[in-house]
């Protein structure tokens, strides 16, 4: 690329400035898009990343049926009797010969619809669930205001809740009311609110902040009942190296528990950890992103295309300056360079134009997200535009080239 081609190819670009930049818009849209795009993925990917790390990585969970996606239980015998996660399971898991590497755990037992009001507004509860005090290290539950369900309001089968932050502004009017000591209705029970949880935001995975705690068994004695088992179990390790050991000792002890062998616990719990979920995260967020990538993509090529179509017009308006330049002694890499730097040239102004765009749109939010923008999507945008300047401007470059000086001097 030498100065004169520069020179030649800007004069060029000037000459025709309408023309130029709406050739440069083309280029600057694919590049933004992709910048955006990739950028959007990542933020969703940072977003879940940082809901599943909330729960903490040394959290287990224990679904009946199977998994999160199971049945919630598993038929057994004639009397095809369901099988769930029982009182008894939580009391072997809690002793520590059976399970050494869990450090606390909590049943849950969950109704779901209830709807709540108080004085005239009603709020049905993302999430209703029975726990127990442990729930609150478990999960990293922090309570903004007043306390957490103690082991009295367990033992007492109290009438209490606590609320998150959603439930507090659909009942209250406003999230930041303090409505400790209130009396809330759930589904014809009056519980009185004594915590109000801090706010954990939201994820794909669940809302973190429109749940409603009472204690396990003031869950089993007005909703459940105390046959029905628990839906889930969560627990916690000693530390984030010993997940694994303490998902070998749950599977373990409830397989025992059910008269099963470890094989065929599968189908009646399942074991997963925040781990699991992080992986199963990671790799749905990279599709997605690749997808957004792709699709933007197309647009950069679609700018692509409109490089090669303003650069075959700019040899047919030229051909005479070709002709000129062949007689006088221009060689035919001369000509070639020439198309080829003017092609380039508009590809890396759309391009640097592109990373402009993109940058100044991840710093909004889209759609709920806010994009963490990709070093390499920036790189790979940029240099996939200076890539579509070099195939799209060849053709139209050689053609100018090739061209013979007689044939040139004689166009109209």
């Amino acid at each position: 690329m030498n100065r004169q081609n520069v020179r030649i190819a800007l004069q060029g670009i000037a000459g025709n400035r309408l023309r130029s930049a709406l050739t440069m818009l083309g280029i600057m849209i694919g590049v933004g898009s992709v910048i955006l795009l990739v950028a959007v993925g990542n933020g969703s990917a940072v977003s879940i990343q940082n809901s599943i790390d909330s729960l903490g990585t040394d959290t287990l969970t224990v679904f009946a049926g199977g998994g999160f996606f199971g049945p919630g239980g598993r038929s057994t015998g004639a009397e095809s009797q369901q099988i769930t996660l029982t009182a008894k399971d939580v009391k072997n898991l809690e002793k520590k010969y059976n399970a050494p590497d869990v450090s606390a755990l909590s049943p849950v037992d969950q109704d779901g619809g209830v709807t709540a009001s108080h004085d005239g507004s009603t709020w049905t509860a993302g999430s209703f669930e029975g726990v127990y005090p442990s729930y609150a290290s478990i999960e990293n539950e922090q309570v903004r205001s007043g306390s957490f369900i103690s082991e009295a309001d367990l033992q007492e089968h109290a009438k209490v809740v606590v609320l998150g932050t959603t439930a507090v502004k659909s009942l209250f009017g406003s999230a930041s009311d303090n409505p400790i000591g209130d009396q809330v209705n759930f589904s014809g029970t009056t519980f009185t609110v004594i915590g109000v949880l801090k706010t954990k935001g939201s994820s794909s995975i669940e809302k973190l902040d429109t749940t409603a705690l009472i204690p396990a068994t003031t869950m089993q004695d007005h909703y459940t009942g105390t046959s029905g088992g628990y839906s889930e179990i969560v627990a916690s390790a000693t530390s984030p190296t010993t997940v694994d050991a303490a998902k070998s000792e749950i599977t373990s002890t409830l397989a025992s528990d059910h008269g099963l062998t470890t094989t065929e616990a599968s189908n009646d719990f399942s074991v997963e950890s925040a781990s699991t979920l992080i992986s199963a995260s990671t790799s749905s967020s990279h599709t997605f992103t690749v997808l957004l990538g792709a699709v933007a993509a197309i647009s950069l090529l679609v700018g692509g295309i409109g490089v090669m179509n303003i650069m075959l017009v700019t040899v047919t308006e030229r051909t005479r300056e070709i002709g000129i330049r062949k007689a006088i002694g221009a060689r035919r890499s001369d000509i070639l360079g020439q198309f080829l730097v003017e092609a380039v040239l508009l590809s890396v102004l759309g391009g640097v134009l592109g990373i402009g765009a993109g940058v100044i749109g991840s710093l909004f939010k889209i759609v709920g997200v806010q994009p963490v923008i990709a070093l390499y999507s920036v790189f790979l945008a940029f240099g996939f535009a200076i890539l579509i300047g070099l195939f799209f401007g060849i053709y139209p470059a050689n053609r100018a080239a090739t061209l013979r000086p007689i044939d040139a001097l004689r166009y109209e």
